[in-house]
């Protein structure tokens, strides 16, 4: 019997029927995936008055971490004040991707907000495994606090985010900051989170079976590849965050996702627990949004609306954090 599932928003689907889609993830079609050209960051930098740094940190186990640093072009030791900073996490389901992938949404932040832009390459599974990929994030977070004056950047508002496995990773890095008590993190996006590796809700079978953007099979890959043969009472909530028992102390917190896309309702789940520890989170669940609509289509209506709303939320955010540090 085929599974009913939510109808997707018309624009999109449109949109969606042109793009060649999948339904499984291979070792050699993952090998080809890689071959593709990265995003080409140069184009997405040329009309934007936006200095761009490249910076090589040493992992926790001596291995090289690359971070981008894209500022605003009057940031900087000698301007008037500190700026915001956003530390992203690419997408790709922790096999693919690098530094600028969906790099063009935290762009926008440094448009229209003023951020400094940290953009950090961990390593991909399977040739990195375990704690590695979210251990990496997190050194690439400290250099960037230990810099903040060089670059610019007020420490005190240091928001972490990122899309699809970027978001699953940025939710890690947020855990594992809150547990060892440092660095200070503002604030959590999660865009389309990967949380859970079960791989058990609802959603993850209505978009098993079926090919799409990132599907069920596509999902037990990925995490797969990152945990290999861990057991699920092995696997750390710092991978997996859904299986965190506490999500208290943890910043005010962004999450959006689509109705009609695997990770739904491990997304919701996560606001929702957030809400019962008595923190402070914003959940939009998109009608008729596939698995990062808004990233491949950022021209339709409803991936404009989702990234204003995104925006939105993040200005406000900043501007009460800063008035509450100058109290």
């Amino acid at each position: 019997m085929t599974a009913a599932r939510p109808a997707l928003d018309p624009e999109l689907s449109e949109l969606l029927a042109g793009m060649p889609l999948m339904s499984r993830l291979t070792p050699e079609l993952l090998a080809q995936l890689r071959l593709l050209p990265s995003t080409p960051v140069d184009d997405l930098l040329a009309h934007r008055r936006a200095d761009r740094r490249e910076i090589t940190v040493p992992a926790a186990d001596g291995a090289e971490i690359r971070l981008s640093v894209l500022s605003p072009a009057h940031t900087g030791p000698a301007a008037d004040a500190p700026a915001p900073c956003v530390y992203w996490i690419h997408g790709g389901g922790m096999v693919m991707g690098d530094r600028f992938s969906q790099i063009d949404i935290p762009l926008e932040w440094l448009d229209e907000l003023g951020t400094v832009v940290v953009s950090v390459d961990y390593r991909l599974a399977p040739e990195a495994t375990g704690t590695t990929l979210v251990d990496d994030c997190y050194q690439g977070l400290l250099w960037t606090v230990e810099h903040a004056a060089e670059l610019g950047i007020d420490p005190a508002r240091i928001i972490v985010a990122g899309a699809s496995a970027g978001g699953g990773l940025a939710a890690g890095l947020t855990l594992l900051a809150r547990d060892l008590g440092t660095p200070a993190i503002a604030a959590q996006v999660l865009v389309c989170p990967m949380l859970d590796h079960r791989n058990t809700t609802v959603s993850s079978r209505q978009y098993t079976g079926i090919p799409g953007v990132w599907t069920g099979e596509m999902n037990a890959f990925g995490w797969q590849a990152v945990l290999g043969d861990l057991s699920g009472g092995e696997v750390p909530a710092h991978v997996s965050p859904a299986l965190a028992d506490d999500l208290s102390g943890l910043p005010a917190t962004y999450i959006d996702t689509g109705s009609a896309e695997v990770f739904r309702d491990e997304d919701t789940e996560y606001a929702t627990r957030i809400w019962a520890a008595g923190g402070q989170a914003e959940l939009h669940v998109w009608a008729g949004g596939f698995h990062g609509f808004d990233a491949l289509y950022p021209q339709a209506r409803i991936s404009a609306t989702a990234r204003r709303t995104r925006t939105d939320w993040l200005a406000r955010h900043l501007s009460a954090h800063r008035a509450d540090n100058a109290e």
